[in-house]
């Protein structure tokens, strides 16, 4: 074979592809990374009903919250002339059996649930997320707080609820007033009895991230626990935290709704969802939209927090989010 043949390549191989990239993969490269929040974000969006429950929940709110400023009457505001009138442009909702108008009662007492939802839910997600982090960082820790979590969660909720309003509800109103008394007591007793799923959430993840690479690493450098549980720990279980925030709050919600619809929630003239529900038992028969109102809005509340919640998990689990 001549030098010349062998500077010409076979005619079945093909000669090494010595052309640039395309212009769509360089600007592709030139791209800065995307982060975290921001693939969370799009895969929460293409979630339908979570974007669904959200604007719900948000509608809710605004509406429970800001709505007194437009609808200027008093929710407590007693007019006996007025009494039991049904829908009406004066009284879109009409009117109870001492006048006062049920749209305002609706959105006083959405503004109360919706404040019990909240701040039981974070006193359960400080609680259970406490409980957890200790008990799984922690071994010498793990198997007390865990039986103590057992012991809480074999306790009968609602028999529970009602020793605690019971046994607390007169010393409190004596200290704080009868309408903070009695909102400090529901939200401690709620949250008191609704921080166990979250704890063993948490703590089967903080198992499984304290032997990760990345906290050994930290931790043979000589990083103390603090600064562990701090900056690598609770970073790595805010996905599981979230979601049980969420729906934390239908659960409060649901919860303080019994208690005052059994009687052992807000006086009569602090109304609440569960409260009308439960003043609206004695006048089904005549007046049934009563109890479709609050009903309806503690339906859709729950309803609207628990899409919200499963949008979460979808987005901020990193199993899901990468199909």
């Amino acid at each position: 074979m001549t030098d010349k043949d062998r500077l010409v390549p076979d005619e079945g191989i093909a000669p090494a592809s010595t052309a640039l990239p395309a212009a769509g993969a360089m600007e592709e490269l030139d791209q800065p990374p995307r982060s975290q929040w921001l693939d969370v974000w799009d895969q929460f969006k293409s979630h339908k009903g979570a974007m669904l429950g959200g604007a719900l929940f948000l509608l809710i709110v605004l509406t429970v919250y800001l709505g007194p400023f437009f609808w200027d009457i008093d929710a407590t505001r007693i007019d006996i002339r007025a009494r039991n009138q049904g829908p009406s442009w004066a009284h879109p909702f009409g009117t109870d059996q001492l006048g006062r108008d049920m749209l305002a009662r609706m959105m006083a007492g959405g503004a109360t649930s919706v404040s019990v939802g909240l701040t039981a839910m974070l006193l359960a997600l400080f609680l259970g997320s406490l409980v957890g982090v200790l008990a799984g960082f922690f071994k010498r820790l793990d198997g007390p707080l865990m039986r103590l979590t057992d012991l809480f969660l074999a306790l009968p909720l609602l028999p529970l609820l009602l020793v605690m309003m019971l046994l607390f509800r007169e010393p409190l109103n004596a200290t704080f007033g009868p309408e903070q008394g009695i909102f400090i007591l529901i939200v401690a007793s709620i949250g008191i009895t609704s921080w166990m799923p979250t704890a063993r959430i948490v703590r089967g993840d903080v198992l499984a991230i304290k032997e990760r690479e990345f906290v050994l690493a930290a931790r043979s450098i000589g990083t103390t626990n603090s600064k562990l549980i701090s900056r690598h720990i609770l970073p790595n279980v805010l996905s599981p935290i979230m979601v049980s925030a969420t729906l934390g709050i239908a659960t409060a919600i649901i919860t303080e709704s019994a208690l005052s619809f059994l009687g052992l929630g807000f006086p009569p003239d602090f109304p609440t969802w569960g409260r009308l529900l439960y003043d609206a038992t004695d006048y089904l028969q005549q007046y049934p939209e009563r109890v479709f109102w609050p009903g309806m809005a503690i339906s859709l509340t729950v309803l609207s927090v628990n899409y919200l919640g499963d949008g979460l998990r979808d987005a901020l689990d990193p199993r899901i989010r990468g199909r």
